[in-house]
């Protein structure tokens, strides 16, 4: 049986913070990583927000969600993040997918679908497994566009470079 948890969802601020998303995507592009961001949220405060940074960190587990994730974890010294709604650029690969299962994310939001990785929907529907103890609401395709065409233009800048 799939248990349900009530939504705790502010439709309004979601374009806001996807936004803000979308600009620490950006920081991350201009730093040469693929502009993936991320924004997590509890109570329409931020909590914890992160840009890829596996090239520049030398770390293959420093995706967007990951950096946003630990930093919440790391100012409400908790491991689980009840409540909290994550916001990010492009559909989660399987590890971050997992991520927000561990750390008890109420909600994702994300933007732009990923053909190749995403979990969510494109190649798999990793948070619809009956063997989770905990599910994730999941919102997928907010300012799709726009997130996509920051990681087209990136990639059409760096084949020209």
């Amino acid at each position: 049986m799939m248990r349900r948890f009530p939504p705790i969802i502010d439709r309004s601020q979601d374009e806001r913070f996807m936004r803000e998303a979308m600009a620490l995507a950006t920081r991350g592009a201009a730093l040469g990583e693929v502009p993936v961001g991320a924004v997590l949220v509890r109570d329409g405060e931020v909590i914890g927000e992160g840009f890829n940074q596996p090239i520049t960190g030398h770390d293959p587990s420093a995706h967007a969600e990951m950096q946003a994730i630990r930093a919440a974890a790391q100012k409400l010294e908790n491991y689980r993040l009840p409540g909290t709604t994550l916001y990010v650029t492009l559909e989660p690969c399987s590890m971050c997918a997992g991520l927000l299962v561990h750390a008890r994310i109420q909600r994702l939001v994300y933007g732009a679908r990923e053909p190749r990785a995403g979990v969510v929907e494109s190649q798999g529907q990793f948070f619809k497994q009956d063997f989770f103890n905990h599910r994730v609401l999941v919102e997928g395709g907010l300012l799709a566009e726009e997130c996509g065409a920051l990681l087209t233009d990136f990639f059409r800048a760096r084949r020209k470079g």
